[in-house]
């Protein structure tokens, strides 16, 4: 089994997550997050809120049905669409691009003319019956919602035009200055026409995106050093392992904000549990920039054998286009200059990353048994407590010292069945990274274990230490072992 599927047994089966309305045969492109997916994805987006709080920037939540102005100013509806075409034969649709490449073919077809032109001179033949393909069609990739208003309505495919059309209005809240950074989070939806591979390309699906207006000119957020080594892959082929800012002074990133915001994507990754090792920033070639963008460098994450992106981020202009569409004056005096200002735009795939961080976690213990190596910052559960015997008083200790931990943090799981063996193994498989066993010689002297997932490391201390300080205590213990 590939990591892949490894991750998508272990999710249904534990309760991270699983296909949605199964029990009526399922619909593609549509997942339900289990309640240790609930915990984990929350908890990666409180890493990402937070660290862009940090940044000063404010945050919004606008409507997921929007009408159809929004997305003719965006270029949505003229733009947003994939070639795709229809087996005349079995009746499988999908992209294009997936008949042209199961054909041994990697072409990049921009418009039905070339995509026609190709079709007739090459032989594309359906993978499930063998007949060829010889028609292709435009797809937009939108869901039309239909409803009593006077104008069609559309359900977003980004969470980008709810910040956009309200610039006039942020931007008053935010005393007209500038750089300015405001960050949404929250359901996007996109008619896939082959939705695959779990939580990687979904119908419903979450994102985290923040729109950075900066001075066009300039495109600066703020002076920066880091001292992170990343990976580009730049449009010239050729990687290179550098810093953020070395990237910037070699001129391979185009703008300071660009380089700030690469190397902040690549903080919050790497803190959520995204595998330094496994990850690279490859800038997007010119003719497969979205409509919006001038410039673009996705965040891909190595999942078994193939990069995938999981964020993207994008120097794009959409203010000029409202302007023009709404009537509306978007322009700033800024610097003693009228200016329209340029976005750049971290776009977080959430569903992605989330899946990322299992597949980059899951690992085997020396029993062969499977290990999350969750972070803590992230793990669904900081701690367990487990009785080593449900008798004899251990189990009364057990739940009392489970109670006061709650009062500290929230998220501790308690275990009482099965041996004390599976209940390690387990916890283990969900990410767990600490387990407190209570047993005779806690009830002699209030002492518990704690056992360390990823060593397998188990220390006596006094129950005491955890009721006090909780995870922070666990968490030095852990260092104090690590040294020692």
């Amino acid at each position: 089994m590939t990591l892949l599927e490894d991750v998508v047994e272990l999710a249904k089966r534990r309760g991270f997550f699983w296909p949605a309305f199964s029990i009526y045969g399922g619909e593609a492109g549509y997942y339900d997050y289990a309640p240790l997916g609930v915990l984990l994805r929350d908890n990666i987006l409180r890493v990402w809120k937070d660290h862009f709080a940090m940044e000063g920037t404010i945050f919004v939540d606008t409507p997921v049905v929007v009408p159809e102005p929004v997305f003719r100013a965006s270029g949505h509806l003229q733009k947003f669409s994939d070639l795709a075409a229809e087996c005349p034969s079995c009746k499988l649709k999908q992209k294009l691009e997936n008949f042209v490449e199961a054909n041994g073919y990697h072409e990049t077809l921009k418009t039905r003319d070339e995509a026609l032109a190709f079709l007739s001179d090459h032989t594309v033949k359906c993978p499930n019956c063998g007949t060829r393909i010889t028609d292709a069609f435009d797809f937009n990739l939108m869901y039309r919602v239909e409803g009593t208003s006077s104008r069609p309505l559309y359900l977003r495919p980004e969470t980008a035009q709810g910040i956009f059309v309200n610039f006039r209005l942020l931007s008053n809240v935010f005393r007209g200055k500038l750089p300015m950074a405001v960050a949404q989070f929250g359901k996007g939806f996109r008619n896939e026409i082959s939705p695959r591979q779990a939580l990687i390309r979904l119908r419903e699906f979450y994102q985290g995106e923040v729109e950075v207006f900066v001075d066009p000119e300039m495109k600066f957020w703020k002076d920066f050093k880091s001292d992170e080594v990343i990976r580009f892959l730049p449009r010239d082929g050729q990687e290179r392992e550098m810093t953020a800012y070395e990237a910037l002074e070699r001129g391979i990133v185009s703008s300071n904000a660009m380089a700030f915001f690469i190397n902040k994507t690549h903080e919050i990754l790497t803190t959520v549990g995204v595998d330094p090792k496994r990850l690279r920033f490859r800038q997007q070639r010119k003719d497969e920039l979205a409509h919006y963008s001038f410039d673009s460098w996705d965040a891909e994450a190595l999942l078994d054998d193939a990069w995938v992106e999981i964020v993207g981020i994008a120097d794009r202009n959409d203010l000029k286009n409202h302007q023009e569409a709404s009537g509306q004056k978007f322009a700033l005096s800024y610097n003693g200059r009228e200016i329209i200002p340029s976005v750049i735009e971290p776009s977080y795939g959430i569903d992605r990353i989330t899946l990322t961080v299992l597949i980059h976690s899951l690992g085997v213990n020396s029993k062969g048994f499977k290990v999350l190596s969750l972070r803590d910052e992230v793990a669904p559960y900081h701690m367990a407590v487990l009785p080593l015997v449900n008798r004899d008083g251990i189990d009364d200790y057990a739940a009392k010292l489970f109670k006061s931990i709650l009062q500290k943090d929230p998220y501790v799981y308690y275990d009482d069945s099965g041996s004390i063996g599976k209940r390690y193994a387990r916890q283990d498989e969900i990410g767990t990274p600490y387990c407190l066993t209570v047993d005779y010689d806690t009830i002699a002297d209030n002492t518990v274990t704690v056992r360390f997932r990823d060593s397998g490391k188990q220390v006596r201390i006094e129950a005491g230490i955890v009721e006090k300080d909780g995870l922070a205590g666990i968490r030095k213990l852990r260092e104090e072992a690590i040294s020692s």
